[in-house]
């Protein structure tokens, strides 16, 4: 097993939509053009160096390719196209790389999985569009096929959708994919292992804290950018400061809590005569 190479705390931000409209249950998830401007544009002045995901994962090893002085990695999940047509142009501004999360189901078409949010018709990147994210220095990721609950899946249905999102990148974008992102964020022992099995060198999750060279490769970090994240709040997270503790405890409470509804309605619904296990 290699050493790690290096001990270096890097915040990875985590975005969705690039865009000042939105659904009311979506709205979080929608960052403004100009925030997102005046959020890249700070990233620039204070002298962070976006790299990929899998840079950040291979800078982790001996040998591997060093992290600049102040790092950071820019995530964007889902795959929409408001990344061309308003994050990309700003990435591009300062030289910016970024990792792009695709959900491969839904290339070329809407946001099908976002009814119940009111924004089944959001636009997605079609396949040109992504060709030329990759020509501009964007690294790109799997997201799954159809972006569902992964911890509700049965274990086949589960590594379709991770392997099959793989696949779908790879004979479209020609090169092989390395880094995934569990949709909601997420996931299970079982799940990890079917994102390892897959041949994933790093996925991401939530967890809203700083990611280190002692963070599971397979459950990175990361901290989301919100529709309502001033600039202010937007340093701190940065820094790590940005989510107090009481806040962080919460969160995960939240989650446990949630995940465990969450999987015991599935598992009622599948028990229904009639009913199945999701595919």
């Amino acid at each position: 097993m290699q050493k790690q190479a290096q001990s270096t705390i890097v915040p990875i931000l985590m975005y969705h939509s690039i865009s000042q409209f939105a659904a009311a249950k979506f709205r979080p998830f929608a960052v403004s053009p100009t925030a997102f401007a005046e959020q890249m544009s700070y990233l620039h002045e204070q002298g962070y160096t976006p790299v990929t995901a899998t840079h950040y994962i291979e800078a982790r090893t001996v040998g591997g390719t060093k992290l600049p002085e102040r790092p950071v990695v820019i995530t964007f999940d889902d795959g929409f196209a408001d990344f061309y047509t308003d994050a990309l142009p700003v990435l591009q501004q300062y030289g910016f790389t970024a990792t792009l999360y695709v959900t491969t189901a839904f290339v070329g078409e809407t946001s099908r999985w976002l009814r119940k949010e009111g924004e089944a018709t959001r636009p997605m990147l079609t396949w040109q569009q992504l060709a030329e994210v990759v020509q501009a220095g964007i690294e790109c990721g799997g997201h799954t096929h159809t972006h569902p609950q992964l911890d509700t899946l049965s274990k086949a249905a589960a590594q379709h959708e991770i392997t099959h999102c793989k696949k779908v990148l790879e004979q479209h974008l020609g090169h092989e994919i390395n880094s995934f992102a569990y949709p909601f964020g997420y996931y299970t022992a079982l799940v990890r292992q079917l994102v390892a099995k897959a041949g994933y060198s790093s996925a991401c999750a939530v967890k809203h804290a700083m990611s280190s060279d002692t963070t599971d490769a397979l459950t990175l970090t990361r901290f989301m950018v919100a529709a309502n994240t001033d600039i202010q709040t937007f340093a701190r997270l940065l820094t790590g400061i940005g989510v107090s503790r009481a806040a962080e405890l919460y969160l995960s409470t939240r989650t446990l809590v949630w995940q465990t509804i969450r999987r015991s309605s599935t598992y009622m619904a599948n028990s229904l005569p009639g009913k199945t296990v999701a595919r």
